[in-house]
């Protein structure tokens, strides 16, 4: 379905909108970008990664990699909380570094040492230095104090382990297609609100769907607002749309009184 909906929306581009759609952001695997990249002609379309899904990514190998080798596991060792930081970091640095292809390689690998670095072993040389760091160790050295923040760390053992797992996203390839620093989030919020209206656990009618959509379209778009402007359109005024409910209302209070009545009869 994706690939689908993303092979019509490129192939209508120009003669709706008169333009081509030069990029394409995606996730990892993503089906669509392959149904499109020879739209305008051969590899006429860039894939750009979103930058969500490649941070994600990050966790995702490594809890794999830790899942395969039970010696990573345990106090001091590959934890989650140590995963989650990682990955929360490398989402830090590709955020910092928009356009910057050079230091956003630099600060993707500084921050792996970043998060394996313990007071007796401290690994931050390759970390941002100065009072705006994202490094604790290079704010608290920039201000002329000594770094007291205590952290585990990794042993060497365990570092170089997930080292190769960790510097496969790293690659200048991988990060060059992240310098656009944007997320398919603005994509997913419209799909949920889409869900709340027409659920996919839910099969519905043609009709009933396109209804849905629009009606989605317009509340992301412009809110409630928006649905006010169309109810002007039709001649719809809020305090109608009330009074039919209130009529509703007390039509149904009617019916189901009628209906005990009769029953006890």
């Amino acid at each position: 379905m994706e690939a689908v909906g993303a092979t019509r929306i490129f192939q209508r581009s120009i003669v709706k909108r008169g333009l081509k759609y030069a990029h394409y952001y995606g996730d990892g695997d993503s089906k669509g970008f392959i149904s499109v990249k020879d739209t305008y002609g051969k590899d006429s379309v860039t894939k750009y990664e979103c930058i969500g899904h490649v941070q994600k990514r990050v966790g995702a190998r490594l809890r794999k990699r830790k899942s395969k080798n039970k010696n990573l596991s345990g106090k001091g060792k590959l934890t989650d909380s140590f995963i989650d930081r990682l990955q929360n970091y490398y989402g830090i640095a590709v955020r910092n570094n928009v356009g910057n292809l050079s230091g956003l390689q630099q600060n993707v690998i500084a921050a792996l040492f970043h998060c394996s670095s313990s007071v007796e072993k401290p690994m931050h040389g390759q970390c941002p230095i100065g009072k705006d760091s994202w490094c604790y160790y290079q704010r608290t050295l920039s201000c002329g104090k000594k770094p007291n923040k205590k952290y585990k760390g990794l042993s060497n053992e365990v570092l170089n382990t997930i080292k190769p797992t960790y510097l496969e996203l790293c690659t200048k390839e991988l990060l060059t297609k992240c310098l656009h620093g944007k997320t398919q989030n603005s994509n997913k919020c419209l799909n949920g609100v889409i869900w709340q209206r027409v659920p996919k656990e839910v099969f519905v009618c043609l009709k009933i769907l396109k209804s849905g959509a629009l009606d989605a379209v317009i509340q992301f778009n412009d809110g409630y607002k928006g649905c006010v402007e169309i109810f002007k359109k039709l001649n719809i005024t809020p305090e109608g749309i009330l009074l039919q409910k209130h009529t509703n209302f007390l039509t149904s209070i009617e019916l189901t009184t009628q209906n005990d009545i009769q029953h006890q009869m």
